[in-house]
């Protein structure tokens, strides 16, 4: 079998490996020739997560640094075709301050942005939540299309929501793919696979997980809990459902809808999150429990033979914050068709396509019409 094109990829802010699993996953066969992704190197500060990620998907040759990305030398990383970089997301998400780049996470993509400048490879893919888009007023998402156009790419910018595209869980996510402007290529948004009434379930994703499973350890709930969780039917949550007195949270001010939720089997979960205290470990339909980190790896569209490092608590955390295989592979599988050559179903990326021009950084979206003319 001839492989036409072996890419190879870095990874900053790499977490558990969802990134990685995807776009080796995504190899595919193009024009009967093969193309496949490969790690060479990939970057995070947490121990047990480079540990997840090493033990599952780092390759013979891939380097893993374990260590805070401002330690790195940008410059001293190796080539690769393409990097990926999940820039950390506390300071942009719409749950707490949204400090956007006023936080102490918030600048941290402008170490994907120097790998850019330095290196210029082909093309990158970076994620974010939701919120990065309303962050400082906008002002957050607009300065970093601009370093990111400013490096040299045609930017494809687009809210995804995996649950369109197979992922049994309402995750909503901004991805970034650019696409180098000499390459004379931009990524086009891949159509949406599910619609309402064939998305996968959260009862069809937590079916039948082999005992031999790791991360199956449950969680000790307290009476109360358990007392609670009794009257909370699946799909409600502790403010919708009728809940006697005693068992009520006397709460002011914001009010999650995520707190002592129960999933409901009939239809995608709500969002995996890393962290939380009670009441935020997501909860089983009918069981009066709190899910395994299993089943959040499952929602997550981890394999059940991934093993992840670390305790309970640190797995948790790892899961939360991954990237779902099966949505990153939608994305990488496109991708490897998109510098290929060969079309496939697409459509306009919501959030606009966005290119240098010959005055300068441009952020305003394009038109498709428009990249054709900047890039040719």
């Amino acid at each position: 079998m001839k492989i036409a094109n072996e890419l190879t990829m870095g990874e900053l802010f790499c977490g558990p490996g969802g990134i990685a699993l995807g776009a080796k996953q995504a190899s595919t066969m193009i024009n009967g020739e093969t193309w496949v992704i490969k790690s060479r190197f990939a970057s995070d500060y947490d121990r047990d997560t480079c540990d997840t990620y090493r033990n599952n998907v780092g390759e013979e040759g891939c380097e893993v640094l374990c260590s805070d990305v401002r330690t790195l030398d940008i410059g001293k990383l190796p080539r690769v075709s393409g990097l990926s970089f999940g820039f950390p997301c506390n300071d942009f998400s719409m749950v707490g301050e949204s400090k956007g780049l006023n936080g102490t996470f918030g600048p941290l993509y402008q170490y994907g942005v120097q790998y850019l400048e330095k290196h210029q490879p082909e093309w990158f893919v970076a994620e974010n939540v939701s919120g990065l888009t309303s962050a400082n007023e906008g002002k957050a998402f607009e300065m970093i299309l601009s370093a990111l156009v400013g490096a040299g790419y045609v930017v494809s910018a687009n809210l995804y929501k995996f649950e369109q595209y197979g992922v049994p869980q309402c995750r909503h996510r901004v991805i970034l793919v650019g696409i180098r402007k000499d390459l004379g290529k931009h990524f086009a948004v891949p159509r949406p696979t599910h619609t309402a009434g064939t998305y996968v379930t959260a009862g069809q994703a937590l079916a039948d997980i082999p005992a031999w499973a790791s991360s199956q350890e449950h969680t000790k709930q307290s009476p109360t809990v358990i007392e609670r969780l009794k009257h909370i039917k699946a799909g409600e949550n502790v403010w919708t459902a009728n809940l006697p007195e005693h068992l009520k949270l006397q709460v002011k001010g914001a009010k999650l809808s995520n707190i002592y939720k129960r999933l409901d089997p009939a239809k995608p979960s709500y969002t995996v999150t890393g962290s939380g205290g009670g009441g935020t470990h997501m909860y089983h339909w009918s069981e009066d429990r709190a899910l395994t980190n299993r089943e959040r790896a499952r929602l997550q569209t981890f394999p059940d033979q991934y093993v992840f490092s670390g305790s309970k608590e640190s797995v948790r955390k790892q899961i939360g914050m991954a990237v779902p295989p099966a949505g990153a592979k939608v994305i990488f599988k496109a991708l490897l068709k998109t510098l290929a050559g060969k079309s496939y179903p697409s459509v306009e990326p919501s959030l606009g396509l966005h290119a240098p021009s010959v005055k300068g950084v441009v952020v305003p979206a394009f038109t498709k019409q428009d990249v054709d003319l900047i890039a040719a």
